[in-house]
This record gives C-alpha cells, sequence and structure tokens, in this order.
C-alpha cells in the first residue's frame, strides 16, 4: 500500500474504503443468505439466481482458485514466520531457478513451500476427523489473536515520542500524487485481509436459526474486523515512516507488522510479532479449511461435482472433499509466490461478489413476497456502487495484474469442459438405468 500510495493518510483512506466497499458487498450478501440459507453458500444462492451452469462455475472457481488459493496463502505466511523464528533448511537449491513458463518457480523457497504443505496436510487431517475439534482450535486461536493484537496497540501507541514526518499530512488528499488506478491497486490488499466475511454461508445447514444468524454473523463480523485493521494499521503508520514501510516491501522478505514491533520492542518484539503471525495464519488456515469444502460437498450432492466429493465420514463430515481441496491447496503452494496467489485471489472473488449483489435485485423481481429476514440498508443505491465497484476492480486488475488476471480467467474458464463431462457422464449414468 505504501509502495502504491506514499501517504499515511492515503493508506487509511484504502482501509476505510475498502472497508466501506466490503461492508456494502456484506450488507447484500447478507440480504441473500437470510433468504436462502443452506449448506454450500453461494453456489446454493447461483443456482437459484441464475442456473446450475453458473453455480458450477462459481464452485470450480472456489476450489480451483478462491478457497485453495487462500489456504495456500495463508500457509505460506505461516511458514516464512516460523522460517524468521526457526530458519527452515533449503531443500534442492539446485533447483530454485527451474521454471515452468517463466511464470512458475515450484522449488523456489523450497523448504518453506513444504512447511507450509506440511501444516495444510495436518489441518486439513484435523477437520477430517470431526466438525467440532476443527471449530473448536478456531475458536481458540482467535482469543490469543486478539489479546495479542491488543497489546501491540497499546504498547505501540503509548511507546511513540515523535510521530514519522508527514504522518496524517492531510495535504496529502489533495495533492494529485494518487490515481484512480493506483488506488484500487492497493485496496487488492485490503481486500484480501477483509476476505472471508462470505464463509459462514458455506455451513448455512449447520448453524443454527441460519435465516437470522447468517445475516447477523456477516454484518457484525465485517464491522469488527473493519475496526480492527484500522486500528491496528494507525499503530503502524504512527512507528513507521512511509519511506521506511517502502524498503519493507522492496526488500521482498520482510514483514511490516515485524519491523513495527521492532521499533519499541526489539529482537524480543520481533519473536513476539512472528509467533502472532503464527498463531493468526493457522487460525485462519484451519477457518478456511473447515468452511471451503462444505460447497464441493453441496455440489456433489446436486451431481455438479465428481460424485466421491459428496461423501460423508463417521464423523459426518465431507472428507473426500476436504482432501481433494487439501491435495489442490498443496499444489497452488508451489505454483506462486503470496503475491501472485492473493491478487488472483481478488480478482476471482470479485466477479461472484458482483454476481452476488446482482441477486439481490433479481430475487426481489422473482421472489417478491416471500420473507426476508433481513432486507439490505440502502437498497437499490447500496447493491448497486458495491456491483459497479466489482466491474471497475475486474477492469483495473486486468490493466495492472495481467499475469494474475490471465492466471486467474484460465482457471476460471477451465471449468467449462468440466461441466460439459460432467453432465455427459452422469447423462450416461441417468440413461443407463
Amino acid at each position: 500500500m505504501a509502495a502504491e500510495l506514499h501517504s499515511s493518510v492515503w493508506i487509511l483512506m484504502a482501509w476505510i474504503v475498502g472497508g466501506i466497499i466490503t461492508l456494502f458487498g456484506a450488507l447484500s450478501n447478507a440480504e441473500v443468505a437470510g433468504l436462502l440459507a443452506d449448506t454450500g453458500g453461494e453456489f446454493v444462492y447461483f443456482k437459484k439466481i441464475y442456473n446450475r451452469f453458473f453455480a458450477f462455475i462459481y464452485g470450480w472457481t472456489l476450489f480451483t482458485v478462491i478457497q485453495t488459493a487462500t489456504i495456500s496463502s495463508l500457509a505460506y505466511v505461516f511458514a516464512q514466520s516460523l522460517n524468521s523464528i526457526v530458519p527452515i533448511p533449503e531443500i534442492f537449491p539446485s533447483l530454485q531457478h527451474f521454471t515452468i513458463g517463466g511464470v512458475f518457480f515450484p522449488f523456489q523457497d523450497f523448504g518453506v513451500k513444504l512447511t507450509a504443505i506440511l501444516l495444510i496436510t495436518v489441518l486439513t487431517a484435523l477437520n477430517i476427523s470431526g466438525l467440532k475439534s476443527g471449530a473448536g482450535v478456531s475458536k481458540a486461536i482467535m482469543f490469543l489473536v486478539f489479546a495479542g493484537l491488543l497489546v501491540i496497540v497499546f504498547f505501540g501507541l503509548s511507546s511513540v515520542s515523535t510521530k514519522p514526518v508527514n504522518f496524517m499530512n492531510v495535504s496529502d488528499l489533495t495533492s494529485g500524487a494518487v490515481t484512480l488506478s493506483s488506488f484500487y491497486t492497493a485496496m487488492l490488499a485490503a481486500f484480501w485481509a477483509y476476505q472471508g466475511w462470505v464463509s459462514v454461508g458455506f455451513i448455512g445447514g449447520e448453524v443454527k436459526n441460519p435465516t437470522k444468524n447468517i445475516p447477523k454473523g456477516i454484518v457484525i463480523g465485517v464491522f469488527v474486523v473493519i475496526f480492527i485493521y484500522l486500528l491496528v494499521n494507525v499503530t503502524y503508520l504512527s512507528l513507521l515512516s512511509i519511506p521506511q514501510l517502502e524498503q519493507v516491501h522492496a526488500a521482498g522478505n520482510q514483514i511490516a507488522a515485524v519491523e513495527a514491533v521492532r521499533s519499541f520492542w526489539g529482537t524480543s518484539g520481533v519473536l513476539f510479532m512472528s509467533l502472532l503471525i503464527l498463531v493468526t495464519t493457522l487460525g485462519c488456515t484451519n477457518a478456511s479449511i473447515l468452511t471451503g469444502a462444505r460447497p464441493y460437498y453441496a455440489m456433489s450432492r446436486d451431481r455438479l461435482f465428481f460424485q466421491g466429493i459428496g461423501h460423508l465420514n463417521k464423523a459426518n463430515v465431507p472428507s473426500n472433499s476436504l482432501l481433494w481441496q487439501g491435495i489442490w491447496a498443496s499444489v497452488l503452494v508451489l505454483s506462486g509466490t503470496f503475491d501472485q496467489l492473493t491478487d488472483m485471489i481478488i480478482f476471482a472473488v470479485f466477479i461472484f461478489y458482483g454476481a452476488t449483489s446482482l441477486g439481490v435485485f433479481i430475487l426481489r423481481r422473482k421472489m417478491p413476497d416471500v420473507y426476508r429476514p433481513y432486507k439490505v440498508w440502502g437498497y437499490p443505491v447500496v447493491p448497486a456502487i458495491f456491483i459497479l465497484f466489482c466491474i471497475g476492480l475486474f477492469i483495473n486488475t486486468i490493466a495492472t495484474r495481467p499475469r494474475e488476471a490471465a492466471i486467474g480467467m484460465t482457471l476460471i474458464l477451465s471449468g467449462i469442459p468440466v461441466y460439459l463431462f460432467l453432465q455427459r457422464r452422469y447423462s450416461k449414468k441417468e440413461n443407463s438405468n
């Protein structure tokens, strides 16, 4: 964000605008989720709003890009943070420059990547063992993360004696140095940080009183997360100057949060922050694995995915769905860097976020008299603004991140032949019976 915007005021503006846009999307999603609550989330919604083909394309994109790349990127950061505490030995260093098409470097930082794959494997096995154990781990980690963030904010803000030069310089807003395109690009990072609010809809069939609790959980959760990110980033920006943050970005192997804590706690602060990142990414990876496999299960149950994915084990969880999700997430770890993965996620996911918000308008016309436990605030302006923003982000990402956009679109469109294959396969089975 600092490298794109060069201003603490603009960075916080990116967090605020990104949070507001996310909230608009969450409010729109909450109406649809309350009306159509069921296990599978957006997959179920798209099937009822549009058709089976569009629902499949979403589920396929979730499997090939959105959810699995989220798991991969989180596990990658976990491994990098572990490496800063306990150096992970290099494996196959002679193959570091081996490349596939000049885009993928599977053996670069291979020791770190194998550690990330090991984390995905362990957490997948934990969630296959049963939903309660996975949810319990997430809850315990969440409390540790909250406590750690509060400690950073308290000690960080109380230790600041002099603010960095140009800290919160309001005149930056009118300087003309920031373009709409650079602001959009900077917000990709904020959107990845906010990403995850939609996941509660994936387990709609397992939530008590889903028509009320899902909308409430989405809206309250997004408000809490926006507040936390703003508070933490004000702390970081009061400790590090913009040139320092740009140097962290240029280094490629540093983390801004670690450098911020280093400024007031030294080496012990680095250890504390690295441990907190470990805990944070462990919790997020576990939560993403826990919720992510449900849509594939719903798709298989509806004959829109491979049949074995719909199998439930003795613990009553979709074990095959979790297993294949873990395998593909591990492949994605080998395929790219953290930035490649996260930019690709946001590009792909906002296509479908926009489609969900458009669904608010469609459902109000198709089902005008059906009871809605929650109606989106500010209709029709709020969902319309969010849809327009999604279109802008789609176009801007193609212009500024063409590689990530191309990979994302290739994986999305690869679902078309898979859909045709599955339809032909299921049709043959029906005819033979």
